[in-house]
């Protein structure tokens, strides 16, 4: 490999990894002076940037201890492969994107071979919601760290972590998100929402999530019905997912518009007036496009017993970023349909509660807002550490 070029090692462990990734390889090739190689483990995304991924990333889609376990003899084939993979390979930087649980003790495991290998980190462990020891425990293994949230560097600061850089969230610069964010406005300024209202109920992408939480969102559809008949229910979801998500919507006496894949799911989301959804990166998602939304969660048996370790105060990302509670949130056995219901109502009608929240979801774009796409911003940070480490190489 001659000067100039660059062999970029990555690994990522989801979609939305994935979709980073491929980003900011997008934004590496005009700034890199010769070719630009991708090794390692990732999606379609990525795939079509020229990486041939070492296995089918989708074994990496885990959440939760319980599953983390379930999977753990396989996650520890898989990491030993996939480091020594990148030794081999030797890479002039490794961009290792979330899903800690196995990128990290890939990074561990390459650093102790290749130890003036720069190694970025893109996506901030979330050291500010529990376990805030790993933020330190990085520094060994860690050069640098890309944030997608505002607040993480200065948390990652007090927790002595390594240096952090906020690059912005890909969401707060989706096309999709865009246009559902542009309709939104043009429906609240021209007053033509919940007329009847619209209510999105977004249950989760994980079959787990949709097990546990689509029977009490059909509980708040049936109770929301009963109060205001002309009530509409768009339930989007992922073809994987169709299956179960009828099976347990059969015996509803209120049926929801199921709909399936992406187009669909960003159609809904420009005619909706409210949302009950999962506790996750969707809850963002709607925030960023303008749309109120309570949040619900149950977690599994592993997470209930050490929610004493979870030193968070909410697990909304839009509160997180605004720091004050702006989205409702509903967890385990506090999750009740009649509360559902009456917050909806709330959120689909012109009432105080729904100009607060889309006021505090105002606040949200602002501080999320950066002058550069995240891609972008990732890419010369990348360049800059490999700089650091290795001055002279491009």
């Amino acid at each position: 490999m001659s000067k100039g070029d660059l062999k970029l090692a990555v690994i990522a462990g989801e979609v939305s990894g994935d979709l980073l990734g491929a980003d900011l390889v997008k934004a590496l090739r005009p700034l890199v002076g010769g070719d630009l190689s991708v090794v390692g483990v990732g999606g379609e995304g990525l795939e079509a940037e020229g990486l041939k991924s070492l296995f089918d990333y989708s074994e990496l889609s885990i959440m939760g201890v319980s599953q983390v376990l379930a999977k753990l003899p396989k996650l520890v084939l898989r990491i030993r492969q996939t480091a020594q993979a990148i030794i081999a390979t030797r890479p002039d930087v490794l961009v290792i994107i979330d899903s800690p649980d196995f990128t990290h003790r890939v990074a561990r495991i390459v650093r102790k071979s290749l130890p003036d290998l720069p190694i970025v980190n893109y996506v901030c462990p979330s050291v500010w919601a529990w376990k805030p020891e790993r933020a330190v425990n990085m520094r060994p293994y860690v050069d640098h760290v890309l944030a997608v949230l505002p607040f993480e560097p200065e948390v990652m600061q007090h927790l002595g972590g390594p240096p952090t850089t906020y690059v912005g969230h890909r969401l707060a610069s989706d096309a999709n998100v865009l246009q559902v964010r542009a309709r939104q406005v043009e429906k609240h300024d021209a007053k033509a929402c919940m007329a009847p209202a619209t209510c999105l109920l977004l249950p989760g992408s994980r079959a787990s999530e949709i097990t546990r939480l689509l029977p009490d969102f059909g509980e708040t559809a049936k109770e929301l019905r009963s109060r205001h008949p002309h009530m509409r229910f768009l339930l989007p979801t992922v073809p994987k997912q169709e299956g179960l998500v009828r099976q347990i919507t059969a015996p509803w006496v209120i049926k929801p518009e199921i709909t399936v894949g992406p187009a669909a799911k960003w159609q809904a989301f420009a005619e909706a007036d409210a949302a009950i959804a999962a506790s996750g990166t969707v809850i963002l998602e709607l925030a960023l496009a303008g749309i109120p939304v309570i949040s619900a969660y149950k977690a599994d048996w592993i997470i209930r017993l050490m929610h004493k370790r979870i030193k968070i105060w909410t697990a909304a990302i839009p509160n997180l970023v605004a720091d004050y509670p702006v989205v409702p949130e509903y967890l385990n056995e506090a999750i009740r349909p009649g509360a559902l219901a009456r917050w909806m109502e709330r959120l689909t009608a012109a009432t105080p509660e729904r100009e607060a929240m889309l006021a505090g979801f105002r606040t949200v774009w602002q501080r999320m807002a950066t002058e550069r796409p995240p891609g972008e911003a990732a890419a010369r940070i990348v360049l800059d550490v490999l700089n650091e480490k290795k001055p002279g190489h491009l």
